[in-house]
């Protein structure tokens, strides 16, 4: 992990200070820019392993910028704001976030945030590099293809962030198991959601939007009351190991 690119896109040059001390002391490669044309060009030349991102920028604003930067990249996306709304936490998720972190925040709770997603793209990338042979889930009108991180809907091909496809995959993994929110949230973002699930709220929407027949009556992704979600697979279902 120490070495890994870390891109701070930010206009307050204490916070891209404050940021760039903790993240050099963990042994990061900090790099700063505080507009947001400049941040898609970065993301695209520098190619950084995470991106944190703050939403008021100069030219661009963050939402801009990370929809820029998912039309070429996957990187993990953390936005950082002092923008503490509902409707600015699910705009900066559904555009394509990974994260959302309002401020003031903990400089140690963000490094432990970062190197928790760094450390899970890192598994993410090892599993693919490492597997030989995978695993194929299958289940009425939804295949999901784990080695190939492809999931189609009938004979159509879904595209799936791959915070998305994380999620979808830990809970398709374990059919009909309910998850609570709490649980769920820290074992795809790996880290402690100190309560606040609402990151992953958002996510369980967006993925239902692209998989979902009907997302507003969900047949995959149910909610449990009173506990959380699970993915529903009362027929259909096979598990091929290849």
């Amino acid at each position: 992990m120490n070495g890994s690119k870390i891109l701070v896109v930010d206009d307050e040059a204490d916070i891209t200070e404050l940021i760039t001390l903790y993240m050099e002391r963990e042994g990061f490669e900090v790099h700063t820019t505080d507009n947001g044309e400049d941040a898609v060009l970065l993301a695209a030349g520098l190619k950084p392993d995470m991106i944190l991102l703050d939403i008021s920028l100069k030219n661009l604003d963050g939402f801009e910028v990370c929809k820029h930067i998912r039309a070429i990249s996957n990187v993990p996306i953390l936005f950082i704001s002092c923008k503490s709304d509902d409707t600015d936490i699910i705009h900066g998720l559904t555009v394509g976030g990974d994260d959302y972190m309002t401020k003031p925040f903990s400089p140690s709770q963000l490094v432990a945030r970062v190197k928790a997603h760094l450390r899970r793209q890192s598994v993410i990338g090892q599993y693919s590099i490492d597997r030989a042979v995978g695993e194929v889930l299958e289940f009425d009108g939804l295949r999901i293809d784990l080695p190939a991180r492809t999931v189609h809907l009938g004979s159509k091909e879904v595209f799936l962030s791959a915070k998305e496809f994380e999620l979808l995959v830990r809970l398709a993994k374990t059919p009909n198991r309910a998850f609570a929110l709490d649980d769920l949230y820290t074992i795809v973002w790996g880290h402690d959601s100190m309560g606040d699930t609402r990151t992953l709220m958002v996510h369980v929407s967006n993925l239902r939007k692209k998989i979902e027949p009907d997302p507003a009556n969900p047949i995959y992704i149910v909610t449990v009351r009173g506990v959380g979600y699970k993915f529903n697979a009362k027929e259909g279902y096979t598990h091929v190991q290849r």
